[in-house]
């Protein structure tokens, strides 16, 4: 049996939250040789703290860090429930600009990431298999020695607040007709890659039932005393909060809550400031990723109030089938996503329904028919998942 081609994988950073491409190469790394490129310049350069911080961070890694590394420990894995026993990808950090919309910047980032993985490239046994989730490699595609390139379409970036939309769409529009192979996580997206000439495959996102599942630890690495302090019962949101937030719906939980606390758990990127103000919400930084079966375990429901737009039409969360494994009950805003799991969970539709789903079940838990819908989620693990995708990708 031949050695299986090596992969080049540009993607957001490794290790920095685990998104559905880190789950699945994970799966690979194994039995495949994998390079996992760090990119910048989705965003819009912008005076802000998160810039500042964002851009000292890359400014670190590229002045300290070798720029072909092993990842080691919990910091490169999605979780480190994935670290045990398996090997690393390299991870390159190459220096950037950190824009794409001019073509001195587009021109610039060619160059620059060529020079970065040609090296990686000529001492490869056999041309790599170059993945990516985002546009901005679209102009290396013509000049870059792969055996084949793939597409891996996650979201669409055009429509996500805070990226600079204009200029993914038109590089996604380049990017889209010179791919091999394209994959969409959602039915959305797959209409929206055939309006730019392209078949794609679908591939919804997995879900790691044994992580999910596990016995919580007694010594858990961050302190979740500030969780344990909030009034109870908790109403439990984690990931990113952002404009994708829908303040009606949390407004209305707040309003009918006569105890207990909706906690937002994650990183805030420019939520709506109305929705920080509401009575009963409070906030959380970020918790590492193997601290969130610990988080659920102290919540009474989970909920996904998203607002009905064209950045979550096209999504599909993680977090859904997270929720899920967790055992606990979910409420969550009905979406292309969300709908096909309304046997399973409580997909609603307005403030008013969100609302009297989450009241209804902080006071009766999960409902045998939900359990017993729940079954089927054992097909759904990132492993098969994995396989599934290698085979797309190895044109199979």
């Amino acid at each position: 049996m031949s050695e299986l081609a090596p992969l080049i994988v540009f993607s957001d950073d490794w290790g920095r939250h685990p998104s559905s491409c880190q789950h699945l190469i994970a799966k690979l790394l194994s039995h495949r040789r994998v390079t996992w490129v760090n990119t910048i310049g989705t965003r819009p350069p912008r005076l802000d703290w998160a810039t500042l911080t964002r851009g000292l961070g890359k400014l670190n890694s590229w002045l300290w860090a070798n720029p072909a590394r092993k990842g080691s420990g919990s910091a490169v894995t999605p979780h480190t429930a994935l670290a045990g026993g398996v090997r690393q990808p390299t991870v390159l950090n190459p220096k950037m600009w950190p824009s794409f919309r001019s073509r001195f910047a587009r021109g610039l980032n060619r160059r620059l990431l060529t020079r970065a993985i040609r090296r990686i490239a000529e001492a490869m046994p056999a041309p790599p298999v170059v993945i990516t989730t985002l546009p901005l490699v679209a102009d290396l595609v013509d000049g870059f020695p792969a055996s084949r390139w793939v597409y891996y379409c996650v979201d669409d970036f055009s429509a996500w607040p805070g990226l600079d939309g204009h200029t993914l769409r038109d590089m996604e529009a380049e990017l889209v007709p010179k791919m091999d192979v394209v994959i969409a996580v959602s039915e959305t997206l797959q209409t929206h890659l055939a309006k730019l000439g392209k078949p794609s495959h679908l591939l919804t996102h997995g879900v790691d039932l044994d992580f999910w599942r596990k016995p919580i630890a007694s010594d858990t690495q961050v302190s979740l005393r500030e969780v344990d302090a909030l009034p109870q019962p908790l109403v439990v949101f984690w990931g990113v909060l952002d404009r994708r937030t829908d303040v009606a719906f949390v407004r209305r939980l707040a309003e009918v809550m006569t105890e207990g606390t909706i906690l937002f758990a994650g990183p805030r990127d420019n939520p709506d400031a109305e929705l920080l103000r509401l009575p009963r919400v409070r906030t959380l930084p970020p918790l590492p990723f193997e601290e969130l079966p610990t988080l659920a375990a102290r919540a009474k429901v989970l909920i996904a109030p998203y607002a009905d737009l064209p950045v979550t039409r096209a999504m599909q969360p993680l977090k859904l089938k997270e929720y899920i494994a967790t055992g606990k009950p979910v409420v969550v805003r009905k979406l292309p996503a969300t709908e096909p799991w309304a046997d399973c969970v409580d997909v609603v539709e307005t403030p008013e329904a969100f609302a009297s789903a989450v009241l209804e079940r902080l006071r009766t838990g999960v409902p045998e028919e939900q359990q017993r819908a729940r079954v089927r989620l054992e097909s759904e693990s990132w492993s098969a998942k994995a396989e599934q995708f290698e085979r797309w990708v190895d044109g199979e």
